[in-house]
């Protein structure tokens, strides 16, 4: 069974985490040790993030600088292969529209189709470090709703490389993503779900949420998203605090708010194992709160770190 048709139908709330694949120049190993204490939960997926190349500037004498573009971590498409076959669980491959022209993301597709991974979670991305703005490819996708279109055309059996013919339909199903507190980049929130609806209405089957810390944002999330004619499945995101640094950076970089009662616990902290532990505390209750409220799965942040994620799992599945 797909992601999605698991979520449609299940009776009980699933566990599912994503992974950060481990910096080039690592090993398997990395990740294969964040998996392990995570398995007795019997994940509903393992998803695997990835992030676009960057460029960087190296001398290239006479006092010039040259432009070079690095791949900082590998694909996802080796890495979800090793884990599919390792573990024999669903991999989620991220799909994002930064760093990939059309074509590009078409060999990609082809390639995940032809290893069985054929539940994708698509994404437009973040821009390209160092940048402000998001900027595509050249004849690449600058929203999410082109890519999700391009992959229900393969779906369909429409390819782009023009040679392709009598092609074989693919068997892709997907996932987006959704913000609790809206997209930063979105002028409202009414905006925000609009554009959400239109990757529903394009084909997408259900929606993971971005971080977040009050669950009072998540329900009044998918009530909007009800009310906007939106009735996939709706996954909440969470990602535990681990430092005392994390109530200052995360919402700088997720654009999210913090509660006051979970800022002055961190507060109080000593230590980055002090403030581990209080994120722990506080995902376990955001967690049962979820859960009793009949949220299909719950969806983890594990960043590469798990030891925390099988506290929090321990005591809520």
């Amino acid at each position: 069974m797909k992601v999605a048709d698991h979520l449609k139908t299940t009776k009980q709330t699933l566990f599912s985490f994503e992974l950060l694949p481990p910096l080039k120049g690592r090993t398997l190993d990395d990740i294969y040790h964040a998996i392990d204490p995570l398995i007795e939960f019997n994940p509903l997926n393992i998803n695997i993030t990835y992030h676009q190349q960057e460029s960087i500037y190296r001398p290239a004498g006479n006092g010039l600088m040259e432009r070079t573009i690095v791949r900082k971590r590998p694909g996802t498409v080796a890495i979800g292969a090793a884990l599919k076959y390792k573990y024999d669980l669903t991999v989620v491959p991220h799909m994002i529209c930064g760093g990939f022209s059309k074509l590009e993301t078409e060999d990609v597709l082809i390639d995940l189709h032809f290893l069985g991974l054929t539940n994708l979670l698509v994404l437009r991305g973040d821009a390209q470090k160092g940048y402000r703005d998001f900027i595509p490819e050249k004849d690449g996708h600058e929203h999410t709703i082109g890519l999700v279109n391009q992959i229900m055309n393969l779906n369909k059996g429409i390819f782009l490389d023009p040679e392709v013919e009598n092609a074989t339909k693919t068997d892709f199903s997907i996932g987006v993503a959704g913000y609790p507190e809206k997209h930063f980049e979105a002028p409202n929130t009414d905006e925000d779900i609009k554009h959400l609806k239109a990757k529903v209405d394009a084909g997408a089957e259900y929606i993971v949420t971005q971080l977040f810390y009050n669950n009072a944002k998540f329900f009044e999330f998918v009530d909007l998203c009800r009310k906007a004619g939106i009735k996939v499945p709706i996954i909440p995101g969470l990602k535990p605090i681990t430092t005392m640094k994390d109530v200052d950076v995360l919402p700088r970089v997720f654009h999210i708010g913090i509660p006051n009662e979970l800022v002055k616990e961190v507060q109080k902290c000593k230590t980055n194992a002090e403030a581990k532990a209080v994120g722990v505390e506080w995902t376990i209750q955001q967690s049962l709160e979820l859960k009793k409220a009949g949220v299909p799965a719950l969806h983890y942040y594990t960043i590469g770190i798990s030891d925390n994620i099988k506290q929090i799992a321990s005591k809520v599945f």
